[in-house]
């Protein structure tokens, strides 16, 4: 048995339906859950939005200090720290499910994931890079900004149920329990950066180079798409596209490729528009505006959130003080 998960709060179910749709289509028989960042206490969704797969509340996994975690975190940073207690979760309350696979919300699934459960057959984890050739250019993102945010894009990851993954997820949860922070000048980028160590914490993990996956804004430079004669999408002429990621995208400015980049206008590329037409369409469809109105939960106001960091700073020198300003 295979698991595939989300994590998102409300504002984001749009999102979610939209993948697991996407891996309802195209994977009926991985089962789906989206891990809930938020509580449906005195939440009643209109009729035409209730989600078709099960939200599993993060209060019900029994993450120990999780109310500490929530007041630590802003919304970005505490649906990245729980990740690997989900992957706990699955792997505890499913024990038949021996492959767990993690997506963003954010993701189309377009093909069978069959030779990704092939190669969990032989390897322990699957991780994507952010990049697998050169960049020619000073835009962002750039080289020097995946070195600050992580060799690999945590928006996948796969893993096989062994005692090495399961000692590795749980190192994981620990690192990411304090230190999932967007915290540059200490070397944190939420779950990112920790993900460095997996290739050498467990040897038999496999970087996936296929251009096929997690084609997304930052790799946009190695990988050019196009619809076959199956109207199957493909990358670089050869790859079927196996998901896309739509980091940064906001259907409400649908001529913006992503907020977190510049080096390509969308208007520009053209071999995109059936892509991001595709997606706009879907999240319209399942209700983004909708979602977009329910506050998640957990999250207190930004202000509280960055005075508590401040009198955190307090005790800390001064320079450092100063070098952290920014990430405020």
């Amino acid at each position: 048995m295979t698991i595939a998960f989300t994590i998102c709060s409300i504002n984001y179910l749009a999102q979610a339906r939209t993948l697991g749709d996407s891996l309802a289509v195209t994977n009926p028989e991985i089962r789906y859950f989206v891990g809930l960042v938020d509580r449906l206490d005195g939440v009643s969704f209109d009729e035409d939005f209730r989600p078709d797969f099960p939200l599993v509340e993060i209060h019900a996994i029994g993450i120990e200090g999780f109310e500490e975690m929530s007041a630590r975190y802003n919304i970005t940073e505490l649906n990245t720290a729980v990740k690997p207690y989900y992957f706990t979760y699955f792997f505890e309350k499913y024990p038949e499910a021996e492959k767990v696979i993690y997506f963003d919300p954010d993701i189309i699934v377009f093909q069978p994931l069959s030779q990704l459960l092939a190669n969990l057959e032989t390897y322990e984890a699957v991780v994507t890079p952010h990049i697998c050739t050169p960049i020619e250019d000073r835009k962002t993102p750039n080289e020097l900004h995946h070195l600050n945010t992580g060799i690999y894009n945590l928006g996948f990851v796969a893993f096989r149920k062994s005692p090495q993954t399961v000692r590795f997820i749980k190192w994981w949860e620990e690192k990411l329990r304090f230190e999932c922070l967007i915290a540059l000048c200490d070397g944190l980028f939420v779950d990112q950066n920790w993900m460095n160590f997996l290739p050498l914490f467990i040897s038999n993990t496999l970087i996936e180079r296929d251009p096929g996956y997690n084609a997304a804004y930052w790799n946009l430079h190695e990988r050019f798409f196009s619809e076959g004669e199956t109207g199957t999408f493909m990358v670089n002429e050869h790859y079927p596209l196996i998901f896309f990621h739509y980091s940064g995208y906001d259907p409400a400015r649908p001529t913006v490729l992503s907020k977190y980049q510049d080096r390509f206008e969308l208007s520009e590329r053209p071999d995109l528009q059936a892509l991001f037409e595709l997606y706009k369409n879907s999240l319209i469809t399942n209700g983004n505006s909708y979602y977009r109105k329910y506050p998640c939960c957990y999250i207190k106001p930004a202000k509280t959130l960055r005075y508590q960091r401040v009198r955190k700073w307090l005790k800390k020198p001064v320079q450092y003080m100063i070098d952290q300003i920014d990430t405020i």
